[in-house]
Parts: C-alpha cells; structure tokens; sequence
C-alpha cells in the first residue's frame, strides 16, 4: 500500500488547473495583451471614433461567427458562410427596391437559412462530408450572387434609405450594426447556456452515437445549426450592404477564414463539444484589433492574410498545449 504524505503537492491537479485556467480565460488575456500592445504602438488606437470603428467593422464576422460556432460545436464546419453573405448582400439590394426594407430583410434571411438547409439535409441525413457539402454550396451562392448582379455592384436607390440609415446610424452611441452584433451574441449564448437546444449541439459534438441512443434525432439538430449558420450568414451580408450602400458579389470572399478563425480563437475545439458565445465574441474582437494593429502599422494587405492563416494555426496549438496541460 502507497502512502501519500500530507501536503506534498500534486503536479497533475497542478498542471490541470493551468490548463483548465488557460482554457477559460486564455483568450480574454491574449485579448487585453492586444490592446495594451496596440496602444503602446499607437495612442490613436484606444480613440473612441477608433474602437468603434473597430466594431463596426467586426459586427458581420461576428454575427457569422454564432452561426459557425454552432456548426463546429457538432463537429461539422461552414466554409459557405462568406459566399452566403455575397448572396445576401446582393439580394438585399436587389430586393429594396420592389419590396420595404422589413420584408426585404426577411426574404434575405430565408434565402440564407434555404442555402443552411441544403447543406443541412446533405450533411445532417445523408451524412456526406461537411467540408465537401459547404464548399459546394460557396461555389454555388457565389454563382448566385453573381448572377442575380450580373457581376456588377448594385446601388441602393432611395428606396433602400432605411438600410443606409441603419449602417452609419447610432443608437446609444453605439454604431447599429455592433449593437445588433451583440444581440446576436447574447441570444446565442442564452441558447448554448440555458435550452435543451443548446445543451443537446454540445453534446452532439461531445458524443454523438450516446445522444442518437439515447432517443434524440440527431440529424435534426445537425441540420438546424447549418440553418441557423445559412441565416445569419444572409444577416451579415445585409449588414455589408447597408454599411457601404451597395450590394455586391464580392462580399465576404475569404470571410470564411476569419470567421473560423475567429471561432477557434475563441477557445472553441474543431472536435466538437467544446465553445460559448462569449469567448467567441472575444476572438472576433482579437481578429479586429489584430487587422487594426496591421492597418495602424501599414502592414500591406496580402502580408495580412499570411499573418490571418498563422492565427489559426497558433490557436489549434494552443488548444492541443491546454489539451497536455488538463491530462492527469
């Protein structure tokens, strides 16, 4: 028999609690490291006209990024979401100018959620490969995007006012399309944190076959989060539209990478099961202060994107270290 004396300490609780410390919190520090460091690079950085800016230009990436933390949280991935967003665009403006703006809005979102339900019935009941299926459907919006615009930009005429009011308006003092971002976010967090919808998408990515013996249809569940994905990702292009006053097919393209990246910051695990709203929230705004850094430095624009793909590549390693560190 082994004896263990009193108060000698143990490593693998130790290095546990490190992990699971990293885990919760590490994305917040990594995010308030970023801001110190952009202000000691520029006082213009903590600006108020600055920050929101930096908001305003994250709200559409953060509205897809609810929609593709539901979809990484059942172990699937949306890589339609910038495609989608150019579809929306387009069809926001090309829908105002026969229709009012609400009913606009509401068509644009059905198309969205139509595309989510496609590539939800292929992934979800006929169980082929997300990563295939999504990169079917971005093809596919981006052809329709291009199509419904006949590869031209669309201007918003006087009919689309209410959209162009609702992109350089404040509420608040808050730019409108931050505060809608928030919105966003905080329904999905009640939803991941207090409904049976929420608790049965994590555990779908947790364990798949014990939720589909235990009774639930898990294909409906799948589906629904590519839904909800095609959806917001619609939302965000009508967000783009209303912010620049004009729709366009080019909305959005390797928006999918920011918005996984995004996601995966946010502490999020591509296996499934593991992510919040919250954190999430977090990554997106590190993705902004980390593109305004570059902007505030005069980092050319393709340097940037070599540095975006590096961000991903940096946080699955440092999920699989806190994944070392929580072992026993």
């Amino acid at each position: 028999m082994t004896t263990t004396t009193a108060g000698t300490p143990d490593k693998p609780r130790s290095r546990t609690d490190i992990g699971e410390l990293f885990h919760r919190y590490g994305t917040f520090c990594i995010f308030v490291l970023l801001i110190l460091g952009a202000h000691l690079l520029s006082p213009a950085f903590l600006t108020e006209r600055n920050i929101m800016n930096v908001l305003r230009q994250i709200s559409g990436t953060g509205i897809m990024a609810v929609g593709m933390l539901l979809v990484i949280l059942t172990r699937g991935i949306d890589l339609s979401v910038g495609s989608v967003s150019a579809l929306g665009s387009v069809l926001s403006a090309y829908l105002v100018a026969t229709w009012s703006p609400e009913a606009s809005t509401a068509l644009v979102v059905l198309a969205g959620a139509g595309c989510g339900l496609v590539t939800g019935i292929l992934v979800a009941y006929l169980r082929l490969p997300a990563f295939v299926m999504t990169l079917a459907m971005m093809t596919a919006a981006r052809g329709l995007s291009l199509i419904i615009s006949n590869g031209q930009p669309i201007l918003l005429g006087d009919s689309g006012q209410a959209f162009t009011d609702f992109g350089a308006g404040f509420l608040f003092g808050v730019p409108q399309p931050v505060l809608l971002m928030f919105a966003v976010f905080i329904i999905g967090g009640v939803v991941l944190g207090f409904t049976k919808f929420g608790r049965i998408v994590r555990a779908i990515g947790s364990n798949e076959e014990a939720v589909r013996l235990s009774g639930i249809a898990v294909p409906r569940y799948v589906c629904a989060v590519y839904v909800i994905s095609g959806a917001l990702a619609a939302l965000a292009g009508i967000i783009s539209t209303a912010r620049a006053g004009v729709g366009s097919a080019q909305v959005g393209v390797g928006a999918e990478l920011a918005v996984i990246a995004a996601v995966v910051i946010g502490g999020a695990s591509l296996m499934g099961g593991r992510g919040g709203a919250v954190n999430t929230l977090l990554g997106a705004m590190v993705m902004g202060v980390i593109g305004n850094i570059m902007n505030l430095a005069n980092v050319p624009g393709y340097h940037q994107q070599v540095l975006m793909g590096a961000i991903i590549v940096i946080a699955v390693l440092l999920q699989h270290g806190t994944r070392w560190l929580r072992r026993p």
